[in-house]
């Protein structure tokens, strides 16, 4: 007696359906954006998240997979977001050693650009008449994402806003970094590491990484500074900006 066969279509329920198919889904997504990033030279422009994300939501709504089906494969990378998080401590280890005569511009940096990235957020936001939770959202979206999450939860903020807001930062950063860099004339690769390691934490980083590795160790620096310090102060100063919202 011969096996029975499956229709396609039952097949391709069952495949669509499963967390594994939404989990390869994404890797290949990130694998292509990687594979665009390097074929075109590099290109800041052709950020491998940005195209990732792109290809991600494209492939989810042609096949009608709603998010929570997705999220359920998904989630086996964001779950890495724990570990990223902790991993932190290695660049700050490994830079904080090296800093020298620069801690006192560092310092300054770390202080300024995170408070203006705060402020501006925020003053667009409620420039903009965006609900009160928005605003929270937008707080602590100038830390890395992983770090970002865990302050939103922390500041009755949502989580999941503020992970897109920390997201988009991130990939605008590592775009528009090289021209903003190249237009103020700053050619120095710890400079230039270190500001884009404020200003766009971990998508930035990676962008760092493959021009140049002390641009990158700094990044990785300023990303892991950038989030300890926020994560302590953000929760301090949330009355004041609770003022100003009100």
């Amino acid at each position: 007696m011969k096996p029975e066969r499956l229709p396609i279509t039952e097949i391709w329920v069952y495949l669509s359906g499963s967390p594994l198919f939404a989990l390869v889904i994404t890797l290949l997504a990130y694998q292509t954006g990687l594979f665009l990033y390097q074929r075109w030279g590099r290109n800041p422009l052709a950020n491998p998240v940005g195209i990732a994300i792109v290809i991600v939501a494209v492939t989810i709504h042609l096949i009608d997979m709603p998010y929570a089906e997705y999220f359920k494969g998904a989630q086996f990378v964001h779950f890495l977001l724990g570990t990223a998080t902790v991993s932190l401590a290695v660049p700050i280890y490994r830079g904080i050693h090296n800093i020298g005569s620069r801690a006192l511009p560092l310092f300054a940096a770390l202080i300024s650009g995170g408070l203006v990235s705060m402020v501006s957020a925020v003053g667009l936001a409620m420039a903009m008449g965006a609900e009160p939770m928005i605003v929270r959202s937008m707080v602590a979206k100038s830390i890395t994402a992983p770090i970002a999450m865990g302050v939103a939860q922390s500041i009755g903020a949502s989580p999941t806003l503020t992970a897109v807001f920390a997201v988009v930062t991130g990939i605008a950063g590592a775009i528009m970094a090289r021209f903003i860099l190249d237009f103020w004339r700053v050619k120095a690769w710890w400079q230039r590491g270190f500001a884009i390691g404020i200003g766009a934490h971990g998508i930035g980083t990676s962008r760092a990484f493959s021009v140049h590795p002390e641009a990158g160790a700094y990044s990785g620096l300023a990303m892991g500074l950038h989030g300890v310090v926020g994560a302590f102060a953000i929760p301090w100063m949330l009355p004041l900006i609770d003022r100003l919202v009100g």
